[in-house]
């Protein structure tokens, strides 16, 4: 789909795809935070910490194309403050609302500093990391994610159109191969190096 198709596309998806990410942080217990996810050598809190930084931190101030913030630096423990899952409720909730208007989609923006990309590169970015990082925290306390059929086509074309270099960069793991006939949802994790099937411990 052409950049300047999507934002009527996924700018009505943001705040789902938040919504859904949120619910599964909201049942995060202290006694979750150590248990391992399917992303290697992350735990729990780490996974939780990438999630709020790039969404609630980094994909805000992308959203309104403004330069990254200085406000926390990534590697910062937000599961160290009170409130830490309302908060992070409430952030998410603000970035989405930018994300779904029209204009956020327009041009180009950035994440890192270093560089600007196409506003619905960036956008697919926080898509993604809402859905595929949400299914992580959701199978690693042993929950199912909240995605319906449209937040799974959406990811699904998104991760079809950035696997190749996401992998390249280290993002994505080796696809993992998952029959034609599975689930949208659960084809779009396999072309995210995700196994469907994954188990704590397995």
């Amino acid at each position: 789909m052409a950049d300047m198709e999507l934002a009527p596309v996924r700018a009505p998806l943001m705040p789902r795809a938040s919504a859904a990410a949120v619910d599964v942080v909201r049942g995060i217990g202290p006694d979750d935070l150590e248990r391992p996810t399917p992303c290697a050598e992350w735990t729990v809190r780490t996974l939780v910490n990438h999630l709020i930084f790039w969404t609630a931190v980094r994909g805000h101030t992308a959203g309104l194309k403004q330069p990254p913030s200085d406000e926390v630096a990534e590697g910062h423990d937000f599961t160290a403050e009170p409130d830490w899952a309302e908060a992070y409720a409430v952030r998410s909730a603000r970035t989405a609302a930018v994300w779904s208007d029209p204009r956020a989609w327009d041009g180009e923006t950035g994440l890192t500093g270093g560089g600007r990309m196409p506003a619905p590169f960036v956008g697919g970015i926080l898509l993604c990391d809402w859905l595929l990082h949400g299914w992580d925290l959701a199978v690693a306390t042993g929950r199912k994610p909240g995605v319906d059929d449209e937040l799974a086509a959406a990811l699904y074309e998104d991760v079809s159109g950035r696997a190749e270099m996401a992998r390249r960069y280290g993002a994505f793991g080796p696809e993992v191969p998952v029959p034609a006939t599975a689930p949208l949802f659960d084809r779009a994790l396999g072309l995210a190096g995700r196994d469907p099937g994954w188990q704590p411990g397995a």
